[in-house]
């Protein structure tokens, strides 16, 4: 029987594989039989992903992947940027064996590319990230990045990212290429460069501002002619004048009042 903890693990490599969108439901019957679990299970893997922030709960809809806010995808990057770049910056050398492993995930990030394979492709680019941390030696941040990969990818999902693929592999390979050559300036600097690039093609509002919509609603009408100020309106005896001389003939009005000449009359 699955655990709960490889199936949370499993719904989190589908976000990073973009195959699980934003606001997916993730129905527990249905888990439970895919994983030939009890919903019990299933339940706790969720509550396990709530605690991460990669999924919700609604009392009456049931479990959803989160669909992270304007605000939420902010955050989310700069707090990727603070972590991946102090990781960086705190590092006194890196160790050969991690520099193998790094160029090792760079060949099936090209071959992911290669193959057209939109999953793996999806996956490795995100997993660089968390590979990197743990090539470093810091597991705990590795599992930290896991989860807000998790989250940025669905971030640029829902926000329709169009970051090329291909320069994101190349990026990672100029900060692999750094950190061989001992510049941990410059790998600071490229990785910094690197998540702003990726953030800077997401379709955000750069102000979105939540009143906008409803002030737009709630502006005054243009006053109709018996709103009029008064000083533009006619004396009332002008008025009534004015009526009289340009009165229409008499119009029949129609006994039938869905008839088109009785609503011709009162407009």
């Amino acid at each position: 029987m699955t655990s709960a903890a490889e199936i949370s693990e499993r719904i989190v490599q589908a976000v990073m594989a973009q195959k699980l969108a934003p606001g997916a439901r993730l129905g527990e019957q249905p888990l439970a039989m895919l994983f030939d679990c009890s919903r019990t299970v299933v339940r706790e893997a969720l509550t396990r992903l709530a605690a991460r922030g990669i999924v919700t709960v609604s009392a009456r809809r049931g479990w959803y992947v989160i669909e992270p806010s304007q605000e939420e995808a902010r955050e989310a990057f700069e707090a990727r940027r603070v972590i991946e770049t102090g990781l960086i910056r705190n590092l006194p050398c890196v160790p050969k064996p991690a520099l193998k492993r790094l160029k090792q995930h760079l060949s099936r990030e090209k071959a992911a590319l290669a193959s057209d394979d939109v999953g793996a492709r999806s996956f490795l680019l995100g997993d660089f990230h968390v590979c990197l941390a743990e090539c470093l030696g810091n597991n705990l941040l590795a599992d930290t990045l896991r989860d807000f990969t998790a989250r940025t990818t669905l971030i640029a999902m829902r926000y329709q990212s169009s970051h090329d693929a291909a320069q994101s592999c190349e990026e990672h390979v100029q900060i692999v290429r750094a950190l061989e050559k001992g510049d941990l300036v410059l790998a600071e600097k490229l990785m910094q460069q690197h998540i702003g690039s990726v953030q800077a093609t997401l379709k955000l509002q750069a102000d979105a501002n939540p009143l906008a919509q409803l002030r737009t609603a709630l502006m005054p009408l243009q006053p109709t002619a018996a709103q009029a100020p008064a000083k533009d309106r006619k004396p009332a005896q002008d008025l009534h004048t004015s009526v009289r001389k340009t009165a229409a003939p008499a119009v029949k009005i129609s006994d039938d009042p869905d008839s088109s000449t009785y609503l011709g009359a009162l407009l």
